[in-house]
């Protein structure tokens, strides 16, 4: 699985060095990079997708492909959103659907019962819409492919961040510890419906 992993984090980043166009620097790639962990709804969606895909490799199902599944549908429809900003497609109400989409995560990986990857796949797909359509509307002055390869590296990172912790605890100790991390996602996603209110 390890083995799996890094593969797969080479790839990306073979890729994203692929889509970065002549001329541009590395100014698209970086900011693309830093973009998911400038914001705490991000990086608390990100990791609470490892985890949510360590919950359905190893809960009741034990599906162990969930834990590449979840997160690989979620980093491609994350592309899909952002190529929805591209073609000026809105999404209303996308950071109030971001920041439920911590909670919803978050509830997920805190059940008693972990959910079918299926069912953790499609949530984790229509959610990961808005968090690319986020990421693509925020971008200023970048190259686009740069700038996607750059966040889709950060996102397969916090991916792996979440899987590799998550699966630690869940062969060292339970399932317990995951569980509550994924209340403590629940919880800290009251920080961003706040914000949005008094915004």
């Amino acid at each position: 699985m390890r083995t799996q992993l890094t593969s797969a984090a080479l790839l990306l980043l073979a890729s994203s060095v692929l889509f970065a166009h002549p001329g541009h620097g590395e100014l698209g790639f970086a900011a693309g990079a830093s973009h998911p962990v400038h914001g705490l709804d991000h990086l608390l969606a990100m990791v609470a997708v490892g985890l949510l895909g360590v919950r359905c490799a190893s809960g009741p199902q034990a599906n162990r492909h969930a834990l590449w599944q979840v997160p690989a549908v979620f980093m491609g429809s994350m592309m899909v959103g952002g190529l929805l900003a591209v073609a000026g497609l809105p999404l209303p109400a996308a950071e109030w659907g971001i920041a439920l989409s911590v909670l919803v995560f978050g509830v997920l990986v805190a059940l008693g019962t972990a959910p079918r990857t299926w069912v953790a796949c499609v949530v984790a797909g229509c959610f990961a819409l808005m968090h690319g359509h986020a990421h693509v509307a925020e971008m200023e002055g970048s190259s686009l492919a740069a700038y996607m390869g750059g966040f889709l590296l950060t996102t397969a990172v916090l991916h792996a961040g979440g899987i590799s912790g998550g699966w630690m605890l869940a062969k060292s100790l339970s399932q317990t510890p995951i569980r509550l991390a994924g209340g403590g996602v629940a919880l800290a996603s009251g920080a961003l419906f706040y914000g949005l209110i008094a915004g």
